[in-house]
């Protein structure tokens, strides 16, 4: 027998001063109170009376000092929480993994599978062996422990009540690695699954999941399979025109049966377009939304069916995207005179620019612009800002100049770069450029056979760009691709990007961009609460795990206000759409077992049955002094 409670010496202390106190209280003299009677002789024969029973009367107030002290005894023990020995009682180890992934909001149970999960749960901790233990783990994007190793009901069922469904996928091997590791060591190690069984694969990049000796076993949740979600939404402005933007989403029918749907979409709140759509079993019908216009900062799409009160997920029927915010930019061109760009420039209304001739920079550059574009001009010193060099010349480049290339083309692109990813530089034609010689971490954009013509990257935490040839000798600006490239390569240069911040997706680490040498910033979630996330390396980083608009605020130096960025994120996740509950689940090509001996019974620990009989106790030293045995 062991104690899990009080140490034996405690309990020693604790009775030996309750206890003195309780014999002091029987030793005191009984003070009689002084009664006046009309009879002598009738005192003569109570006083004949109490002398022939006072040894029973010694006797009683003894029994009752006893019972006082067992009662003492029973309390204290009581407190030290005797349990079995573990050589006669081993009792069973359990993780319990409960799974709060997207899936698990669905309502075909009542109110909604996960609420139906944490009760079979809780059944399972009210059925627990005085011996047993278990450690209640949240599993979605990563696992959560949300309690320690215990056999404490109360402390479990606490633990149990802090699981929240999330709007992610579960991380299923990442969980069961976090079971084995937990139960490593132990035994009767078991680790239980409840979950409609929508986990995928119980593998990962480093391979499958081995349990070893530990028992799996699964809990399944859920009957429907009826659901639609968007799969799918993105937004973009138009490059060439920043106030008209597309929609492209997807709408799935994961369920077997046909559905009849509602799609709404919406901007900055308003209705942008409403459409009735049919979707077949497993159908994924796309919609695009060109030359739209109107919204300003945020686009949503919602879905509701036709044919009942509500979807059975509603997680996967509402998305978000935010359109990049637009702000005026001051452009300075410093250029002897060159229509090509100005013309180009004019096409985007949200530039300010100033066209400065190379023989006024100097007395111009202390002013604050967002990009500076160098037109056949080279600075000796560069700019405290963006910069976009045109052939540029001397030492102030911020690469070197090279030799002369003559009829260079672009038989190099990085395709993937903002600056040209939307613009086709493949067939233009150069009479003469030359080569640049980037710095290690320079970034090759465009390049001949002979070397790079066309680089970016970044200098003391300003971007540059540099064209190594005039525009007047190549056929560039006669193309559409010229204005794409200028407008986009100012875009890049103030993360005026279309897809910049559009949307995250949840179970993702985000890495939201910031400006700020802060090590944290405040993050406001779509429910309204606002918690503290670490800065690293210039990016807010953030495990997201709810759907919907975010607003991130950066404080800044004192005096300066905070720098405040919203961006959206979504679901998007087929597999967790599919809301079809499974009824098994493997691991390693075993299958999961039932889990067995979980009812609610009476418990082993042994100092609920001390309490039982104090109360018990109590009870008959109550209906003995009513009948003055004890007395």
């Amino acid at each position: 027998m062991i104690l899990a409670g009080l140490p034996l010496a405690t309990l020693l202390t604790i009775f030996g001063i309750v206890g003195a106190g309780v014999v002091s209280l029987y030793i005191l003299k009984l003070r009689r109170r002084t009664v006046a009677v009309p009879f002598s002789l009738l005192w003569q024969k109570i006083l004949k009376d109490k002398e022939a029973t006072s040894l029973f009367s010694k006797l009683k107030r003894l029994l009752s000092l006893l019972l006082q002290l067992a009662l003492l005894l029973l309390l204290v023990l009581a407190l030290g929480d005797p349990r079995a020995a573990a050589t006669l009682i081993k009792g069973r180890n359990l993780v319990v993994l409960v799974d709060a992934s997207a899936s698990m909001q669905a309502t075909d149970v009542a109110p909604s599978r996960l609420a139906s999960a944490k009760d079979k749960v809780k059944s399972m901790i009210r059925g627990l062996g005085g011996a047993d233990r278990m450690l209640v783990a949240q599993m979605d994007a990563m696992v959560t422990p949300m309690g320690p190793m215990s056999g404490d009901t109360g402390e479990l069922e606490r633990a149990l009540e802090q699981v929240t469904a999330t709007d992610a996928r579960a991380d299923f091997p990442r969980a069961l690695r976090f079971a084995a590791d937990a139960l490593r060591g132990v035994d009767n190690a078991e680790i239980v699954v409840v979950s409609d069984g929508v986990l995928g694969a119980a593998e990962d990049a480093t391979g499958g999941v081995h349990l070893g000796d530990t028992r799996l076993s699964f809990v399944p949740v859920g009957t429907g399979k009826r659901n639609v979600g968007i799969t799918q939404f993105s937004v973009r402005r138009y490059p060439l025109d920043k106030s008209r933007y597309e929609v492209m989403l997807e709408v799935t029918n994961t369920g077997p049966e046909p559905e009849d749907i509602e799609l709404t979409l919406l901007g900055d709140k308003q209705p942008v377009d409403i459409l009735k759509l049919r979707l077949k079993p497993g159908e994924r019908l796309p919609r695009f939304y060109p030359q739209l216009s109107g919204a300003s900062r945020t686009l949503e799409a919602k879905i509701k069916p036709l044919d009942r009160e509500h979807d059975d997920l509603p997680a996967d029927d509402h998305a978000y995207a935010l359109l990049p915010e637009r702000r005026r930019a001051k452009i300075m061109l410093v250029t002897a005179g060159n229509t090509y760009i100005e013309a180009a420039l004019l096409l985007d209304e949200y530039l300010d620019v100033e066209v400065v001739a190379p023989v006024n920079y100097a007395k111009k550059a202390g002013g604050k612009y967002d990009v500076i574009i160098f037109d056949g001009a080279t600075p000796a010193q560069p700019p405290r800002t963006h910069a976009f060099y045109i052939d540029p010349r001397g030492p102030g480049s911020p690469v070197k100049v090279g030799e002369e290339i003559k009829q260079p083309g672009f038989d190099k692109l990085d395709r993937k770069h903002p600056i040209i990813r939307f613009t086709a530089l493949d067939e233009v034609n150069i009479a003469r450029a030359h080569k640049l010689v980037p710095e290690p971490g320079d970034k090759v954009v465009g390049a001949s056979a002979e070397g790079p013509i066309f680089v970016a990257g970044t200098r003391a935490g300003f971007k540059f760009a540099v064209l190594g040839f005039d525009l007047r000798e190549a056929d560039l600006p006669l193309r559409v691709a010229w204005p794409l490239m200028l407008l986009d390569t100012i875009n890049w240069f103030t993360e005026e990007d279309a897809g910049y911040l559009s949307s995250f997706r949840t179970g993702d680490v985000w890495r939201v961009p910031v400006s700020t040498p802060q090590v944290s910033a405040a993050l406001k979630r779509p429910d309204g609460q606002i918690e503290q996330i670490p800065v690293h390396e210039g990016r807010a980083v953030y495990l997201g795990q709810r759907a919907g608009f975010y607003e991130l605020t950066v404080p800044q130096a004192e005096g300066t206000p905070p720098v405040v960025t919203s961006f959206a994120a979504n679901l998007l996740d087929e597999a967790e759409s599919t809301i079809t509950a499974a009824d098994k689940i493997e691991v390693g090509g075993k299958p999961a077992g039932e889990v067995a001996s979980f009812h609610v019974g009476v418990r082993r620990e042994i100092w609920i049955y001390l309490l039982l009989a104090v109360a018990l106790l109590t009870a008959i030293e109550w209906a003995t002094y009513h009948r003055r045995v004890t007395v």
